[in-house]
């Protein structure tokens, strides 16, 4: 079955260039130039992923975020002019998937489209990783360190057992980092663990999660569960598991 992509954004130009290659690529492709018809087509349509602008004319891709956010898991894909990581890291927060700065490569976004969505199709853990990550997934199914607890099959996370919300590439991530504690993954292992082996898109995609992921479960002073090593990438840093 044809996947089907809202995109909403408010430049005929893009509109028209996102149609040519998404559809090219085998893709299904809907419209809207605004956020109320984008939140409309959303819930006639129902698509498989969301393709939305911050700069939207009345109420910004922000506010369209938040309010898909509240009734469906869609994943979605920002698209953004600016360039400082506070917006990129604002649309994370409010769920969105990825994002992907004006001006960019149609190739690029065709790539990330799939990688989303083929990460969320495959979202659990003994599925990626055959019947070796079967048998990890069975024998720690709950990750608990101190001050962190990672329920596996639940995708939850709670810190100090309050249950924090992370976005399934934040979960994805920190259950990554998390397995394998004092391990250094490099930017570009990140990538193709997490986005897949095609993923077109660059190392700072890494940093803007990594930092949004730190902002949710790091709220201990004494506690930095992800370090970074410089020039390299990140490990997660704990001192041991909790019994």
């Amino acid at each position: 079955m044809t996947q089907k992509i809202l995109v909403i954004e408010d430049e005929e130009g893009i509109i028209h260039l996102l149609n040519l290659y998404l559809k090219d690529a085998g893709f299904t492709v809907v419209a809207a130039h605004d956020a109320a018809d984008g939140l409309a087509l959303h819930a006639r349509e129902q698509p498989d992923m969301v393709i939305l602008d911050i700069m939207l004319p009345g109420l910004d891709g922000f506010e369209v975020c938040r309010r898909i956010r509240l009734w469906s898991a869609t994943p979605i894909l920002m698209l953004t002019a600016r360039g400082d990581e506070e917006d990129r890291i604002r649309g994370l927060d409010l769920g969105a998937d990825d994002y992907l700065v004006k001006p960019f490569s149609p190739r690029e976004l065709v790539s990330r489209v799939r990688a989303i969505l083929r990460r969320i199709e495959n979202r659990s853990p003994a599925q990626n990783q055959g019947a070796a990550g079967a048998q990890e997934q069975k024998d720690g199914e709950v990750l608990r360190f101190p001050g962190l607890t990672i329920d596996l099959p639940a995708r939850r996370v709670e810190v100090d057992g309050v249950e924090v919300a992370l976005t399934p590439t934040e979960f994805d991530l920190l259950t990554l980092v998390a397995r394998s504690p004092d391990r250094v993954f490099t930017r570009e292992i990140l990538m193709n663990k997490v986005w897949g082996y095609d993923y077109l898109g660059d190392g700072h995609i890494i940093d803007v999660h990594i930092s949004a992921l730190r902002r949710k479960i790091e709220t201990h002073p004494e506690r930095r569960y992800i370090k970074t090593v410089w020039r390299v990438g990140y490990k997660f840093d704990i001192g041991g598991r909790q019994k």
